[in-house]
């Protein structure tokens, strides 16, 4: 005869919001994790709301739920039971007895592990004074607005159109507002299959890259610059040669007769924040025909423009079709969303299609749709005059803050941004950002930005996107305290 499942089976853990959810993912980890049989009974109601204190309203409740999702089953006066239908149910198999344990190393020994990774803490939201780039501030976003988008696209006149595998294509109100709206304040126009939905900008770069480089085409990008820009070319055995930035950017001049492919942030450059100015540009585009190269630009960061109006982007004065655009909306909106584009040639596009098609066929279109929805409702120019607003002022304090330091600007956006770059001289910005973490301090050491890093190397990037204006002072005292102590250490 089946049993009844242990009380002590059943235990709350912090994994929902609601003490209704937290139950119900109890009972269901305890029907899982215990194997129970099929018509094993669950305690009564009683029993467990008195074991659990709880209410026995909520534990009849939770029932009721999981009986309706197939976990259990309604006995006629005998109870509760666990249902044949539980789904996912755990299977035992025994392993293969002798057989050797497989060597990873050597099926691996030709993909090395990337040597520039941007990290930082997992709980970085616990540090009281976290200037990380590219993290969002939720207090800025309007999580009402997009919790209606999402209502509306998962609602019953969208689910058929979105439930649908679309074999590649992408959403076409995200589309249709990219053409219509995003590109023409960047400075040009692009008709839809011209246009690839990416899981962020990320995504873009790797197909790019994927389809362009080559071992006898060389390639060129920044130094210091965008870590993954390295990495991916390094992944693809792309030569490449590292042109150092200064004040205004890559200086064109310097490339290689052979170069056939660039990748750069021209108008807020990875990590200094140089723009490029148009002169540059046109010069930069020039170099590029001369050579029957082609140009990769990253404009992560247009959005936020606030102290002047953002520069065209570099795709806007190519007439020949030779620069790759990328762009992203979580930048602006929140890192996690993961959304992007490409705009390039058609016939560009759909080769960047197919790969990506059979890398994961396309997006996720409810989120595609969701954010769709933000943008062509008015919802995100407001997130983007709110965010504007907001980072003026958090860049105000951190300048004067900085201003009592010992700390140098070594570059920042001239037409806004969201960090500076920074320097303490006489001191090593890993250690530095060590001994910072210690004070509740968080700060993005340099060396990860260079090919090759000074050594000690005194770069430091700071942002000020994740971080309330009245904190950005003591943060900024503290790490001209401990860099002051450093040198003297010295």
């Amino acid at each position: 005869m089946p049993g009844v499942l242990p009380i002590d089976a059943i235990f709350l853990r912090d994994d929902a919001l609601t003490l209704q959810g937290r139950l119900a993912a109890a009972i269901v980890r305890a029907i899982l994790e215990t194997r129970a049989s099929p018509g094993v009974r669950l305690p009564s109601s009683r029993k467990l709301a008195q074991a659990m204190g709880i209410s026995r309203m909520t534990v009849t409740l939770v029932y009721q739920d999981l009986v309706s999702q197939g976990y259990l089953e309604a006995l006629p006066r005998s109870g509760i039971a666990i249902a044949a239908t539980v789904p996912h149910r755990r299977v035992n198999v025994a392993t293969t007895a002798g057989v050797r344990t497989l060597d990873w190393n050597e099926w691996l020994s030709d993909q090395a592990l990337p040597r520039r990774v941007i990290r930082k803490p997992s709980n970085w939201r616990e540090f009281r004074y976290p200037f990380i780039f590219g993290q969002a501030d939720p207090t800025l976003f309007d999580h009402n607005a997009w919790r209606d988008c999402a209502r509306r696209a998962l609602g019953t006149r969208d689910f058929s159109e979105l439930a649908a595998d679309r074999y590649g294509a992408d959403d076409p109100l995200l589309i249709d507002y990219i053409c219509s709206n995003t590109l023409p304040r960047r400075g040009f126009h692009a008709q839809p299959d011209e246009v690839l939905v990416t899981l962020g900008a990320q995504n873009a770069l790797f197909l790019a890259t994927e389809l362009l480089a080559r071992v006898d085409r060389l390639a060129v990008t920044e130094e210091p610059g965008y870590p993954d820009f390295a990495e991916t070319l390094r992944r693809a055995r792309s030569p490449t040669t590292f042109l150092p930035v200064d004040s205004i950017g890559l200086d064109p001049a310097m490339l290689p007769a052979n170069t056939r492919l660039i990748i750069i942030t021209p108008s807020h450059h990875i990590p200094t924040g140089a723009t490029m100015p148009l002169s540059r540009r046109r010069e930069l585009l020039l170099r590029a025909n001369e050579t029957d190269a082609l140009i990769i630009e990253d404009d992560y960061d247009f959005e936020m423009s606030y102290l002047a109006p953002p520069a065209p982007a570099l795709k806007s004065l190519d007439g020949s079709g030779r620069v790759i655009y990328i762009g992203s909306f979580s930048k602006s909106l929140f890192p996690g969303l993961r959304i992007g584009y490409m705009v390039a040639p058609a016939p560009f596009i759909a080769r960047a299609r197919a790969l990506r098609a059979i890398m994961l066929r396309h997006p996720p279109s409810h989120l595609q749709r969701i954010t769709a929805y933000f943008l062509a409702l008015g919802h995100y120019d407001a997130h983007i005059v709110r965010l504007r607003q907001t980072l003026k002022e958090r860049r105000r304090v951190l300048e004067e803050a900085i201003a009592m330091t010992s700390l140098q600007i070594e570059g920042a956006a001239t037409q806004g941004g969201s960090s500076m770059w920074l320097s303490a001289r006489g001191t090593d910005s890993a250690d530095l950002a060590a001994r910072l973490q210690e004070k509740s301090v968080l700060i993005e050491p340099g060396a990860v930005f260079f090919e090759e890093p000074p050594s000690p190397c005194p770069v430091f990037r700071l942002g000020y996107a994740s971080i309330a204006a009245d904190l950005i002072p003591e943060g900024v005292t503290r790490i001209d305290r401990m860099a002051r102590k450093m040198a003297q250490a010295d």
